[in-house]
């Protein structure tokens, strides 16, 4: 008689990039500012996808890098704080039908040892893999051995907590523009914060003709830039579409809040073509 051995090996990939959506999970609103008077927040999170699915809610720390990535870490780094021990989350786990929606209600509690600034940690939401039942997992006659990928999905978004008016300069420079690609050039700049508050915005960047009508050439929305970092390097490629001549005219880019009704412009400039 053969003897039967089975090994599983289980592979799990896990994403864990900031974000609004991945997998089937949909969760709004995208971030959350808890500031001024501010002390609870409502976050839905939706199942889109045809499955059952399991998600853990719990917090992770990030420092985000000059290019923009975010990095994982334990420790706060200098001049950085965390949130998480200043918040409460309700419910820890969700479990969510095809194209059903929960409510998870999280609260700032205000403690005597804050300081003056920003708080920051970022809500992990974690995919839980479905749990065979013993006896389900395949049988083998010899000694044999088994590779299972089990896809975990991770999305997480910024919460913050700001503790009197921590201020917020930002600068554009350092502009250049690469038109290798006649089609899609890239713009490339630097974003110079300072104060104690992070920004979070839009980028719009417009094409001003010596003559004629101005033309957006391109935007990006959702661009932040985290404390304690004081520098952001980004590019973003443009648009050409017909009429439009980078090399002639300027550029206008405005970098300024994401809301229609009252637009904050946090930093604006011209950059003149050759």
């Amino acid at each position: 008689m053969k003897s039967a051995k089975y090994i599983v090996l289980q592979a799990v990939l896990l994403l864990s990039l900031p974000g609004f959506a991945q997998g089937d999970l949909m969760i709004t609103p995208r971030r959350v500012v808890f500031e001024g008077n501010k002390t609870s927040q409502e976050l839905t999170l939706a199942n889109t996808g045809s499955d059952t699915a399991r998600y853990s809610i719990s917090f992770i720390q990030y420092r985000m890098l000059e290019n923009g990535n975010f990095e994982q870490i334990e420790s706060p780094d200098s001049g950085q704080y965390f949130a998480d021990k200043y918040l409460r989350i309700f419910p820890r786990t969700v479990v969510l039908g095809p194209n059903e929606a929960q409510v998870v209600r999280m609260q700032f509690r205000r403690m005597a040892d804050m300081q003056q600034g920003e708080y920051r940690s970022h809500l992990y939401f974690r995919s839980e893999p479905e749990e065979k039942a013993l006896g389900d997992e395949p049988s083998f006659d010899s000694v044999s051995i088994g590779i299972r990928l089990v896809p975990i999905y991770g999305i997480s978004i910024p919460v913050i907590i700001r503790v009197g008016d921590p201020g917020l300069q930002v600068r554009i420079e350092n502009l250049s523009l690469d038109l290798q690609d006649q089609l899609n050039p890239v713009l490339s700049m630097n974003l110079l914060r300072s104060g104690g508050k992070s920004v979070y915005g839009d980028m719009t960047v417009k094409w001003v003709p010596q003559r004629g009508e101005t033309v957006e050439v391109g935007v990006v929305r959702g661009l932040a830039v985290y404390t304690p970092n004081t520098l952001r390097r980004f590019s973003m490629q443009l648009r050409t579409p017909s009429g439009v001549d980078l090399s002639t005219g300027k550029l206008l880019i405005t970098y300024s809040a994401p809301n229609d009704l009252k637009p904050e412009v946090y930093s604006e400039t011209f950059f003149f073509l050759q």
